[in-house]
């Protein structure tokens, strides 16, 4: 079983469950001969009277009572065989899913900007969906029914080997003709998953953009960009299900040919006198029943070719480097500070030589126009990417020398665009700090002006938010945001463009809450509108990835620069009407 550990991701637990289930199907399919042969049995007691023997009514009651007991072997077996095999294989696909989970959790994020997002969601179910119906209907059953033919021909070796080769004859032709399709049929494979993630991807897209789709009237056969998706899958599929089809119906065909050769060679063997009559009867009737098995061992060959094209992205995720660093380090204040950093998106280069610093206890403000990296400056602080060249130190400590989950227990962010689970306000507060009581809770959404809307909901705290908290305004879902950064109360907050997309009355409540966030924290804060951040402590505008000013607002006004500039735009644009 170890050839399938890397094959199928396994951990040591699961690839000792596999060779379990293996071995129990091996008994189930060897124990699913016993009724087979006890009928080779009856068989041969009945016709006794056509070779001069007279049969025997005691033998034919033994064999009746062997199968009934075989029956309840066959029974019991099988029990064992389904808990071996089906419940354990599930188990194990609940754990794969969770170990991608955690390994995406650890995962830099230029590796998400590099995929969508249908992908990594068709590696979390259709790939574990596809490893989990490997481990319980195909592997097992697989080695199985290899192993029991194998154990058959051997068997029937013993009675006469010409005719168990017989039996056989046709198998490597049928295997042959398996073996030299197995290229087209890869190709075939790999079309076809990419013509499910095109078709994914599109049907993605056409849900987040339905407001548009149907205000342009774009719907249906008009939005041909998911029509073509469709269309190309339904082709590939078929083309899929005639090569594939073709190819078995002519293995198959080959194969059970085979009952043919047996019967020649059997009759040759028969007339010449090397072989009585009831043996080669009983090698009729087991030809009749032995391809069976094989069959199925060609039927799951191509699982086995598609399962290898559909988990190669799933193993590449799997062996992506995971960001790691020490837990230990001690990190003696909040200090951020940028030295000569500089980092591009792929070939875009978005910050050149940036170096600044954002002392402790201070709020800095970082500004500039759109594209100028103030929001990748915040996640390269918080080691969501790493630099290219440069460092950013936290409190004198290269952040690349940091565990993330170590460095992230001193950050709280809002952001812009806040994201909120289909769960309740409690439990969505409660990410901040998950060990945190109720009365934290309250005490956190009062400070950040939540309590007046919860409380008029139909379950206060209890309330299901829907689907990124559907069924709340932009300025509520701000402030629940908030109030989870509260609860966390890190030493560093990141503020977004917190107040960006909200109206007048909203802006009002989330400043407050704001306000609570930050006493006594390191704030770094990045905005477009210049006025809310004339009093932070430290400014640092950006240009095209380089920092090109730095000091107070009054100071920045004074010098008739590029701050000075956007804020007298910002101004004029106020006096702008219809």
């Amino acid at each position: 079983m170890k050839i399938f550990r890397n094959y199928l991701l396994l951990d040591k637990n699961a690839e000792k469950g596999l060779r379990n289930a293996a071995i129990a199907c091996f008994f189930t399919s060897l124990s699913l001969m016993l009724p087979f042969m006890i009928t080779i049995g009856l068989f041969i007691e009945v016709l006794k009277p056509l070779t001069g023997e007279a049969a025997s009514w005691n033998k034919i009651w033994i064999l009746f009572g062997i199968g009934i007991i075989a029956f309840i072997v066959v029974f019991l077996l099988s029990k064992h065989d389904y808990m071996k095999t089906y419940v354990s294989s599930y188990n194990q696909s609940e754990a794969t899913r969770l170990r991608v989970a955690e390994q995406m959790r650890k995962l830099p994020m230029s590796f998400f900007n590099a995929r969508d997002l249908s992908e990594l969601s068709s590696n979390i179910m259709t790939d574990c969906t596809n490893i989990e119906t490997a481990t319980s209907n195909i592997v097992p059953q697989l080695f199985a029914n290899v192993a029991s033919s194998a154990l058959v021909l051997m068997g029937l070796a013993f009675f006469d080997w010409r005719m168990a080769l017989s039996v056989f004859a046709m198998l490597p032709l049928a295997a042959l003709i398996f073996w030299i399709s197995r290229k087209l049929q890869n190709r075939l494979f790999s079309k076809h998953i990419s013509a499910k993630l095109t078709a994914e991807k599109q049907s993605q897209e056409y849900l987040d953009g339905i407001k548009v789709i149907r205000s342009c009237n774009l719907g249906g056969e008009k939005y041909k960009k998911l029509d073509d998706a469709f269309t190309e899958l339904r082709s590939v599929a078929i083309r899929i299900e005639l090569v594939s089809g073709s190819i078995m119906a002519l293995s198959s065909m080959l194969l059970r040919s085979g009952i043919g050769v047996t019967a020649f060679v059997g009759v040759h063997l028969l007339t010449s006198g090397r072989i009585d009559f009831l043996v080669m009867l009983m090698f009729l009737l087991i030809a009749s029943r032995i391809y069976g098995p094989i069959l199925t061992v060609l039927t799951l060959l191509p699982d086995i070719l598609y399962l290898q094209v559909s988990t190669k992205r799933l193993r590449t995720l799997m062996e992506s480097k995971a960001m790691t660093g020490e837990t230990n380090t001690p990190i003696k204040n909040t200090d951020i500070s940028f030295d000569h950093v500089n980092f591009a998106y792929g070939e875009e280069n978005v910050l050149d030589e940036v170096s600044f610093t954002a002392k402790t206890g201070q709020i800095t403000a970082l500004v500039g126009p759109s594209g100028s990296g103030k929001s990748t400056i915040s996640k390269l602080a918080a080691r969501f990417w790493d630099t290219d060249s440069g460092t950013v130190n936290v409190g004198g400590v290269n952040v690349k020398g940091l565990d993330p989950e170590y460095l992230m227990q001193h950050f709280s962010f809002v952001f812009q665009d806040v994201i909120l689970f289909n769960d309740t306000i409690e439990n969505n507060i409660r990410i901040g700090k998950p060990n945190a009581g109720e009365e934290e809770i309250k005490s956190a959404a009062k400070a950040a002006c939540c309590d007046e809307f919860i409380e008029k909901l139909p379950d206060g705290y209890k309330t299901m938010l829907g689907e990124n908290g559907a069924t709340l305004s932009g300025g509520e879902r701000q402030r629940i945001s908030i109030a989870r950064a509260l609860l966390k109360d890190a030493p560093i907050v990141i503020l977004d463009e917190a107040t960006a997309s909200l109206d007048p009355e909203n802006e009002v409540f989330v400043q407050q809450a704001i306000n609570q966030l930050v006493v006594g924290k390191t704030v770094l804060v990045i905005a477009h509108r210049l006025r809310t951040v004339l009093d932070a402590d430290h400014i640092v505008v950006l240009d095209q990835g380089k920092v090109v000013e730095e000091g107070k607002s009054k100071e920045l006004l004074a010098g008739n620069g590029l701050f000075s500039k956007l804020y007298h735009i910002q101004q004029n644009n106020c006096e702008w009407r219809f």
